[in-house]
């Protein structure tokens, strides 16, 4: 995998992924930028939902189970000092469809955060991940 990152100006760089894909990262104004786009630390957490949210997807499908929609609200301490990691992440999945049960849905996001998303498996090294979620009604 491989990715390059081109500076634009002053605090704002061109992501390009090595699928072809692009997105914008800038700064906050205050910290010269002019906020055209999320921040690197947010893409990070970005990644992660994208991951998490893939997998749940993918488990509950690959079980035949009607999903009809899901979302990750991810919420994230870091660090005071430099380097200013992440401490805390917690990701709370809504997961909307017909017959999904407890069970079901928790051993999709338990397998996402156990076993298959690496970027949450990876950014546990350093934060406390935890994760809930609930089923919404048709």
């Amino acid at each position: 995998m491989k990715t390059r990152i081109k500076w634009i100006e002053n605090v704002a760089f061109m992501a390009e992924s090595g699928s072809g894909h692009a997105v914008v990262m800038d700064g906050a104004v205050e910290g010269g930028g002019k906020n055209l786009g999320p921040r690197p630390m947010e893409m990070l957490l970005m990644g992660m939902g994208g991951c998490s949210a893939y997998d749940v997807v993918h488990i509950l499908r690959k079980g035949r189970e009607n999903i009809e929609d899901v979302e990750v609200d991810i919420s994230a301490e870091r660090a005071d000092s430099e380097p200013k990691v992440f401490t805390k992440i917690h990701l709370h999945f809504k997961v909307m469809g017909a017959g999904l049960t407890d069970k079901k849905v928790g051993r999709a996001v338990e397998l996402s955060a156990d076993k298959y998303c690496s970027a949450s498996i990876m950014l546990g090294k350093t934060a406390e991940v935890t994760h809930s979620f609930e089923i919404l009604p048709s």
